[in-house]
């Protein structure tokens, strides 16, 4: 029986969240979408890995064109609502701010099952105690299931962060590396051009 909520936990994680990286060019928009029933529980978290100032505009549109989220310039986000209409909903991710730099999106979209009707008859040959208690065992698999998708999209969002400061990092430590040889650079000129100069003005002295 472990085994089996095992498997179906397993199961639910990997259909209910679908995980991407795309990436967006300048001056254009990438778009997806989701076909959904009434009353079902979206979710879309995304992050910028790589591009410019790390930053992008966000909008979610419904069946009818209704705006349900939209963000400007952001670099990371999560958003949760509830389908008000079955159709198609639109996840847009528009670069059009930029002047040449790419951007690449990572994103998650998680869709989680339609809301069931409470007053289904219970199958033959079960009473209504099995059946509540088969409803409070489906309950707690979809409880569980949100929280380990979660867990799964945290550990995808440290996943991202670190890698992006990681290359801060490694950008910025070579930058002063830079900075630092350009330094000595200066110095050294400054020091040959006073020993020139000083050496040519008592030269001068000598002569005279």
């Amino acid at each position: 029986m472990q085994l089996l909520l095992n498997l179906l936990l397993f199961t639910s994680v990997i259909c209910g969240t679908s995980a991407y990286i795309s990436t967006v060019d300048a001056h254009t928009e990438e778009c997806f979408f989701e076909n959904v029933e009434k009353d079902t529980k979206m979710g879309l978290t995304f992050e910028i890995a790589e591009g410019g100032f790390l930053d992008i505009d966000v909008t979610i549109t419904g069946p009818d064109g209704k705006v349900i989220y939209q963000g400007e310039q952001e670099g990371s986000g999560k958003y949760t609502f509830a389908a008000y209409s079955p159709g198609h909903y639109t996840y847009c991710f528009n670069n059009q701010k930029s002047t040449m730099t790419p951007k690449v999106v990572m994103f998650n979209m998680e869709v989680s099952e339609p809301p069931k009707a409470t007053d289904e008859q219970a199958p033959e040959g079960e009473n209504e105690a099995e059946a509540a208690d088969h409803r409070k065992l489906d309950e707690m698999i979809n409880e569980l299931n949100a929280g380990l998708r979660g867990v799964k999209n945290e550990q995808e969002y440290m996943t991202v962060r670190n890698r992006i400061h990681r290359e801060i990092n490694e950008s910025t430590n070579f930058r002063v590396v830079i900075w630092s040889f350009f330094e000595a650079t200066v110095l050294v000129s400054m020091t040959l051009g006073q020993i020139f100069y000083l050496k040519r003005f008592f030269e001068i002295r000598r002569v005279v």
